[in-house]
């Protein structure tokens, strides 16, 4: 019986002290808007600025000045490191063997003109016939061609 004397005077305790909390929260939170007097406007703006920006900067490399593996990395990679849609891959002799046998000239016009799912100029419809000859020198002498990649111009 004594248990149920000390369970009863808790939850009464507890039924007092939750209004007077809820009082107490009310109040604190009353006075969350109000600005304690001249509040700068420039203050305010510098306090609320962002962590971070995220500035991009678009840098255009004018057509003819890339070499073979910029042109190589940005835009035959995405196949030829993959194999993917019967693109020999990078550094695979035995799938550029045939490839190969076409001599520099041969593979170069394949890749002007396209072959297979590979589409005109690999893709990069901006690049002129010496760039594609430095990617296709640069692509070949992964697997020992041994072509001359011709020089960019300074």
């Amino acid at each position: 019986m004594s248990e149920h004397r000390a369970s009863s005077a808790a939850q009464r305790s507890l039924r007092l002290a939750m209004p007077v909390a809820a009082i107490v929260a009310a109040s604190l939170l009353a006075g969350c808007g109000k600005s304690s007097g001249q509040v700068d406007p420039e203050v305010t703006a510098s306090l609320i600025q962002p962590v971070a920006k995220v500035e991009l900067k678009v840098v255009k490399i004018a057509p003819g000045s890339r070499t073979g593996e910029q042109i190589y990395k940005s835009i035959c990679s995405s196949c030829h490191d993959a194999g993917m849609l019967g693109a020999p891959k990078t550094g695979d002799a035995g799938a550029w063997g045939s490839r190969l046998s076409q001599g520099f000239d041969g593979l170069t016009k394949s890749a002007i003109n396209g072959k297979n799912a590979m589409p005109p100029r690999g893709g990069g419809s901006d690049l002129t016939d010496t760039e594609v000859k430095r990617a296709v020198a640069f692509l070949a002498n992964k697997v020992g061609a041994g072509y001359t990649e011709p020089p960019v111009a300074q």
